[in-house]
């Protein structure tokens, strides 16, 4: 843990403030838009444009990292997402500023590729779990914090765009000075959304409605609340507690989940959601602490509905398959993410702003009666065939290559000491090398007292070296040539060159012989 707290600590504060700077910007630009009077559907147009352009990133951002690389890559889209931040105040235009979305969306896709590439780099089987937990604590932590820090903003002022765009710069920071290592970015599999409805329809049905009413939660409640005589402050204290219900909320839910037939939770989540959307609606005209209650709740139960979506999944997808399978529920998530605002947005300009809750109502009420005739249709699974359960960020819709129920059968190769220098490695004390000498497995040895053979451990006699060297000695013994003189003792040390006589061919003595009595009777007398 604590190594890998240390080594990725780079990674963490730059997530942190790339999600800090994108919520605090969407919050306070919903705030923004309604304390300048602009019609719900434009706002709801401008905030769309983010999805379309996260969509569109997310896509084709691991080809440029590919040619540019990741740390190039990453400094760039962190600037244009500045860049764009601060180009808010400088003209007031819904195009102009839907356009300035879209670019925020496609930048902030590549830079979440980006560092989420590097996590999945060094997510192996073991700490799959810790950088996952660790990924949620840091995204839900900044998204707090900056949904705070919304309530001391100006409302119509130019210095919070300055404000976010410092933020995103700051990102650049800790990874340009780091000295990791880029990771290889593989393409994913891929799965059809049809493929996928036919092995889960259940949980892809859930993903698309839960993507409707997330996407128009987070772009449109700001505006609700400045339509309904909420002020600044308050707008930003409902974002706060929503936020942090939706992270706490999860663990109980979870437990729940791996105890419980999913399709029921997802029943009881569906119901509860719309009891309190009809809540929300009918509170408008009470106090600030009897509206904000059932509106954050509502969030929460609202995270889950995409959680719970993409266990269910899991419980009906081959585990090999699992990964495409989230790449296709992020997909579907997407799409909804895109529908929600829009429609969200027309009926708070048809009817009034409250009624985007009932439309949540009358779509949560729909999908109850779905799971309802799921649960007819195919009979739910056994308890104890249920996958772990895992709650999931919808927000970042990225983070599924490190999820820890993805475990594959080959280990990661590249480990979190694989990608920074050596001397960096020893600084960090002795958890990088007891983790790598817990990696090392013992190499065979004749000495042992056990080897392997066909899979199984057979018992073998320890020798000690003794017993080898007499042994080595004897074979050499029998292999030397017999000799008139006997055979040398095999304790003996072999001859070096210098000392054995040169081998002679048979009959070589007699020819020298010949051929010296020939010379000499060439001799002239």
């Amino acid at each position: 843990m604590r190594l890998i707290i240390i080594s990725l600590s780079a990674l963490f504060i730059s997530l942190a403030l790339v999600i800090g700077g994108n919520a605090y910007l969407l919050t306070y630009l919903g705030v923004r838009l309604g304390a300048e009077g602009v019609p719900p559907t434009q706002v709801g147009f401008i905030m769309v444009c983010y999805s379309i352009g996260f969509a569109i990133g997310s896509h084709y951002a691991t080809h440029l990292v590919a040619k540019v690389g990741h740390i190039r890559t990453f400094a760039a889209m962190a600037a244009l997402t500045a860049m764009a931040s601060m180009s808010y105040p400088l003209m007031d235009s819904v195009y102009f500023w839907a356009t300035l979305r879209f670019v925020g969306g496609i930048t902030a896709a590549g830079l979440y590729v980006i560092i989420e590439s590097w996590f999945s780099a060094v997510a192996s089987n073991n700490n799959r779990g810790t950088l996952f937990a660790l990924y949620q604590v840091a995204a839900y932590g900044s998204s707090t914090l900056a949904q705070m820090t919304v309530g001391y903003s100006e409302p119509l002022s130019s210095v919070p765009f300055t404000g976010a765009a410092l933020v995103l710069l700051a990102a650049i920071i800790p990874l340009c000075l780091s000295r990791m290592q880029s990771p290889h970015i593989e393409p994913g599999p891929k799965m059809s959304l049809l493929t996928l409805y036919r092995e889960a329809p259940l949980g892809l049905t859930c993903a698309f409605t839960g993507g409707i009413m997330l996407g128009a939660y987070y772009s449109l409640v700001p505006l609700f609340g400045s339509l309904t005589n909420m002020s600044v402050k308050e707008v930003s204290q409902l974002m706060t507690a929503s936020v942090l219900l939706a992270l706490l909320l999860a663990w109980p839910v979870g437990w729940i989940c791996d105890r419980v037939q999913r399709s029921q939770v997802m029943l009881v989540i569906t119901l509860t959601a719309a009891f309190l959307s009809l809540a929300v609606a009918l509170s408008v005209d009470m106090s600030f602490l009897i509206r904000v209650v059932p509106a954050a709740v509502l969030l929460g139960m609202l995270s889950l509905v995409n959680s719970v979506a993409v266990a269910l999944t899991h419980d009906r997808i081959d585990a090999s398959a699992r990964v495409a399978a989230s790449s296709a529920l992020m997909l579907c998530y997407g799409v909804g993410s895109i529908i929600g605002p829009i429609g969200s947005s027309m009926l708070m300009e048809a009817f009034a702003p409250e009624t985007m809750f009932v439309g949540f109502a009358v779509l949560l009420v729909t999908l109850a009666s779905y799971v309802r005739y799921r649960q007819k249709r195919m009979p739910p699974l056994p308890i104890t065939a249920q996958e772990h359960y895992v709650a999931t960020m919808p927000e970042t819709q990225l983070s599924s290559e490190f999820d820890p129920r993805y475990e594959t059968e080959e280990e990661n190769e590249t480990s979190v000491e694989d990608i920074f220098p050596e001397e960096w490695v020893e600084a960090w004390g002795d958890d990088a090398s007891e983790e790598k000498d817990e990696e090392k497995e013992p190499e065979p040895s004749a000495t042992s007292e056990e080897i392997e053979v066909g899979g199984e451990m057979i018992g073998m006699e320890e020798r000690d070296s003794s017993y080898w060297e007499e042994k080595r000695k004897a074979g050499e013994a029998a292999q030397a040539p017999d000799s008139d003189q006997g055979e040398a003792p095999a304790a003996e040390k072999p001859a070096t060159n210098a000392e054995q006589p040169e081998a002679t061919e048979p009959g070589a003595d007699e020819k020298t012989d010949a051929e010296a009595d020939k010379d000499k009777d060439k001799k002239p007398d």
